[in-house]
């Protein structure tokens, strides 16, 4: 996966892409994956870095949304389990099966959460990861050592996914471009072109790291920009009205210690009705998340103080161990696209995450909301939608259960490099041919200078902050150790793609602004 091969097959200028895919978060790039499996000529566009919004920096599970069962959501439930099940069966080297306990503190609470669990087991059918089940106040003390006992009176075991989102995004772009398409970042859209018929035929974008401008033709352009799908549904028809209401939530990122164990915890309500997790994820604990609905969406939006307060003050209740400011080793916020609807007082927390397609007079496919699990599905209906308006022959589906680039099911979990899946043999190559290469930048995260590398190489990384924050995740794992090594980072980095010390050094200040928003002071 090469940015300069694909900017070359641009600037032929020639072809007639049958997709352009605007937006490379996990919808974009679901859709790349779809359209290109289906045959079809397809180009993915990405403004900034793959994922550098919203699909980095989710709660970091495959799940059917115990929250959305208790809305009544049932068939995005059933949808999301579904999915749920195939991504572990399409990319075991990053997505598993984690355990979950809900404490309870009633007889009342036992019974409505092992009635309403087993549900949610039923709704997953064969696709089900293990059985919900009541356990007592002492296993769930033992599971759950670090948990307040006081007045827990049992627990609820149960089971759900868990990934790493920007690992998945990259290796299914590559598995779209082993298919075909092609990938390009930091190539945002400036304006969209239509024929004398008022429909759409091509776009216009610019290579920010070039100038150039790119005309690029295409018989169907898809907008998949998530919160920033109005941006582009306004370049169509500057007259469109707002269709995303966006909410953002935050995580902070705690030592291990705080949650002492393999298990994570959910506690379904909060006092003002949000959910809380505890989930243990690359040898630390994230914690959250909030819902709070924002005016402005951007790309690196940054933690509210009432947020902060509330996970702590929320976590303290629950937790032995209470966290403070000065325990966040890391802290990351990510925005939800959420479908507005009728009524502004409704609460984003409950706005439904079904995905809903809109389609223009121009032939612009827009997709709003959706959620990081049913990426897949979400990108089979938008295929499948835009054969049927416009009346192309139909194709079928195979990505069900389609293997993603890295598949590797005999990975082992206590290897530091067990998420490249079946790469990490390719990276072991190539310390094997540059020696060098096998030294570590950081030992509290055993990062080696293969994986910048690796980064640079393969997975279409431009700075340091594309490799630090979405190749290896330490930013949103310890932002304050990622400062120290990011000068090394970028040394590696400007080797390969031949730039000079002014670029590094500018790379590093440039890193360290972006650091600030996931140190918490």
């Amino acid at each position: 996966m090469k940015r300069s091969e694909a900017i070359d097959v641009l600037k032929n200028g020639e072809i007639v892409f049958d997709f352009v895919v605007v937006g490379g978060g996990a919808t974009g790039i679901g859709i790349a994956l779809e359209a290109s499996t289906r045959g079809y000529k397809t180009v993915l566009l990405e403004k900034s870095d793959f994922t550098k919004s919203t699909s980095s920096k989710s709660t970091k599970l495959v799940h059917g949304g115990v929250r959305y069962l208790a809305q009544g959501d049932i068939g995005l439930v059933r949808e999301a389990c579904v999915e749920r099940g195939r991504l572990l069966k399409n990319a075991p080297h990053l997505v598993k099966n984690q355990s979950f306990i809900i404490p309870t503190f009633s007889w009342f609470d036992e019974l409505m959460y092992t009635i309403g669990l087993t549900f949610y087991d039923l709704l997953s059918g064969k696709y089900s990861l293990g059985r919900s089940t009541r356990i007592s106040k002492k296993r769930t003390i033992e599971k759950l050592p670090t948990i307040k006992n006081d007045k827990v009176t049992a627990g609820v075991l149960y089971h759900d996914g868990q990934f790493d989102d920007s690992r998945l995004a990259i290796n299914t772009l590559q598995t779209a471009v082993e298919k075909g398409a092609l990938a390009i970042n930091y190539m945002p859209v400036i304006s969209l072109i239509k024929g004398e018929n008022g429909k759409l035929n091509g776009l216009v974008a610019v290579d920010l790291e070039t100038g150039m401008n790119y005309t690029i033709k295409s018989k169907v352009i898809i907008n998949a920009t998530g919160v920033f799908a109005d941006e582009i549904m306004q370049l169509d028809n500057p007259e469109k009205h707002i269709t995303i209401r966006p909410s953002q939530g935050i995580h902070i990122v705690l030592d291990k210690s705080f949650l002492a164990s393999d298990y994570a915890i959910m506690i379904p309500k909060t006092d003002d009705g949000r959910v809380l997790f505890a989930v243990p994820w690359h040898g630390k604990v994230v914690v959250g998340t909030t819902d709070t609905p924002i005016k402005t969406s951007t790309l690196e939006p940054v933690a509210l103080d009432e947020e902060i307060d509330f996970i702590l003050r929320t976590s303290a209740k629950y937790l032995k161990k209470v966290p403070s400011r000065n325990d966040v080793l890391s802290i990351f916020v990510g925005l939800r696209p959420l479908a507005a609807t009728k009524g502004d007082d409704k609460k984003t927390k409950e706005i439904s995450r079904s995905h809903k397609i809109y389609f223009s007079d121009s032939n612009l496919f827009t997709m709003i909301g959706g959620k990081w699990t049913t990426f897949r599905r979400m990108a089979e209906d938008m295929i499948d939608k835009v054969e049927s308006s416009l009346g192309w022959n139909k194709t079928q589906s195979v990505t069900k259960s389609l293997k993603l680039h890295g598949y590797d099911e005999n990975i082992d979990i206590d290897d530091p490099l067990h998420f490249y899946g079946s790469d990490k043999m390719k990276i072991a190559e190539l310390m094997q041919l540059e020696p060098e290469s096998q030294e570590s930048l950081s030992d509290r995260f055993d990062i080696l200078k293969a994986q910048v590398k690796w980064a640079v190489r393969y997975e279409m990384a431009r700075t340091v902050e594309d490799v630090i924050s979405r190749r290896v995740r330490c930013l949103l794992l310890d932002a304050r150790e990622c400062v120290k090594i990011s000068p090394a980072i970028a040394e590696i980095i400007a080797k390969e793609l031949g730039k000079d010390e002014n670029w590094q050094k500018q790379q590093v200040e440039d890193f360290k602004r972006v650091a600030e928003n996931y140190i918490l002071k």
